[in-house]
């Protein structure tokens, strides 16, 4: 168990700027094991928080990158074959329980809802996981807490959380950070300088409100930080802001030309 624990431990501070009052929710919900649900867009830092809340609490941390072919089993562990022998294999939400992990399900809707409904003994004051092709129940301890995360303004219809899913949780809202803040996480992320910064999270800016006019997610944050990495490693800021902001969000060869006339227009 030990080992297992090591391995999923956050060893250094992740940079984290607080937005908010996202800390101290985070760190309520934890004390009183509540689960929490973080909702935001794509890139605005929800994974990064939780790693920082991961190493400020000391936990290890149990990341799942949720996707449409993840079953229960994927989860909870499996049976293998190992020589004549058929061992049992923590799947990494038994692993998290175990271990008194936070365990992060990252963009949850989209997994499949079969596999959704297995973490609801986790969210109640049951807090149990049952492994059904062992036969058994393990209690999560104290430590264990379940974070999922999800983007509502990507989803449709098919593919939203259910009511009785919903309501296991508390729910903290991300966004895009506001522009000084968003400047000073550019800025020390890629390592360009403030100057750059700020025309990187300008352009950023007047992308996202493209947003319902053909483009169906703004710029992240995470993008600006990819462009002002290239900058750092010698290519234009142009041509950066091409690779990391234009061509990435959409194929729309009109939705390009009026990005690229955003971007030439702010960096000169």
């Amino acid at each position: 168990m030990e080992l297992a624990v090591e391995k999923y431990k956050v060893e250094n501070e992740p940079y984290y700027l607080p937005i908010g009052r996202e800390v101290e929710l985070f760190e309520a919900a934890y004390a009183t094991r509540l689960p929490a649900m973080l909702k935001g867009p794509t890139g605005c830092g929800k994974t990064r928080f939780v790693e920082y809340m991961a190493w400020k609490l000391g936990r290890p941390l149990v990341t799942v990158a949720c996707h449409e072919d993840l079953s229960a089993t994927d989860l909870v562990g499996r049976f293998l074959l190992e020589g004549e022998e058929t061992v049992w294999h923590d799947g990494p939400l038994t692993t998290a329980v175990r271990n008194g992990a936070i365990c992060y399900l990252d963009e949850v809707v989209e997994a499949r809802k079969d596999t959704v409904v297995i973490i609801h003994p986790l969210t109640d004051d049951r807090r149990r996981l049952p492994i059904e092709k062992r036969g058994t129940i393990i209690e999560a301890p104290p430590e264990f807490m379940l974070v999922v995360s999800y983007n509502p303004g990507y989803q449709s219809i098919l593919k939203d959380l259910k009511q009785s899913t919903r309501q296991r949780f508390v729910s903290m809202e991300f966004d895009y950070p506001e522009p000084e803040q968003e400047t000073e996480i550019v800025a020390r992320e890629s390592g360009v300088g403030e100057d750059v910064a700020k025309d990187l999270v300008t352009i950023g800016g007047k992308i996202r409100n493209l947003r319902g006019h053909g483009l169906e997610e703004g710029v992240s944050t995470r993008l600006l930080i990819y462009a002002g990495q290239l900058i750092t490693k010698g290519i234009p800021a142009i041509e950066a802001a091409e690779v990391a902001l234009v061509s990435p969000i959409t194929d729309d060869k009109e939705l390009q030309r009026s990005i690229h006339e955003i971007v030439t227009t702010i960096i000169v």
